[in-house]
């Protein structure tokens, strides 16, 4: 696939195991997976842990379950990023709160000297108009409270990225059903994570009638 997709239900959901919160401060991935959809299906997925020059610290080691002895054998960040910078060419991107995941994408992205023109749309962003009654909106709480399948797996790469994806389809499927859309353009998911809440209802009922 060479062209960036339109449609909301083609591309590609992803999530970073980090040593912490800001490449800025140094931070690494230690861990990237991701699933990609095509049409609303689930046609392939990309696991890999990456070794990020140094040792995690204990806390990072019981948040995520990966440990040091795990790292050591893994390929190194560049190497790992450059066979994923391939894996995501030309498809739209997702994350549950996507500045987090984004920032480190480019930041890996940028040590082997790879760029990214591929857009994000926020999930979480996305879940805070869609869904106000929801607890909360992290993404355990939305698996819970959608009734989402999972393996009670979480803050592992592929297991997050997977739950991620049916959040996403699930959004869809609601937007869908509500607002009479027949395909649902990325943009649009993009556009509703910046509308005022309040606003979000009227916002898609408009799109609906422009798609």
């Amino acid at each position: 696939m060479t062209d960036t997709s339109t449609r909301a239900d083609t591309t590609i959901v992803l999530d970073f195991e980090t040593t912490g919160l800001s490449p800025d401060q140094g931070d690494r991935a230690i861990e990237i997976g991701a699933v990609k959809l095509v049409d609303g299906k689930v046609v392939e997925t990309f696991q890999k842990l990456m070794y990020p020059g140094r040792r995690i610290d204990s806390f990072i080691e019981s948040y995520t379950g990966i440990t040091n002895s795990m790292l050591k054998s893994a390929p190194p960040c560049e190497e790992v990023m450059c066979e994923f910078s391939d894996f995501i060419n030309g498809y739209n991107l997702v994350a549950h709160n996507a500045s987090f995941d984004s920032k480190f994408l480019d930041s890996e992205l940028s040590r082997c000297n790879k760029g990214r023109r591929e857009e994000f749309a926020c999930s979480m962003l996305i879940a805070r108009r869609l869904y106000q009654d929801a607890p909360n909106h992290k993404l355990g709480t939305l698996v819970e409270y959608k009734k989402l399948p999972n393996d009670g797996t979480f803050h592992r790469a592929l297991a997050d990225s997977q739950m991620t994806a049916h959040l996403w389809l699930e959004m869809i499927s609601d937007i869908k059903a509500k607002h009479t859309f027949e395909n649902l353009p990325f943009s649009v998911m993009q556009q509703i994570s910046q509308v005022n809440k309040n606003s979000a209802s009227a916002f898609l009922t408009r799109e609906a009638r422009r798609n």
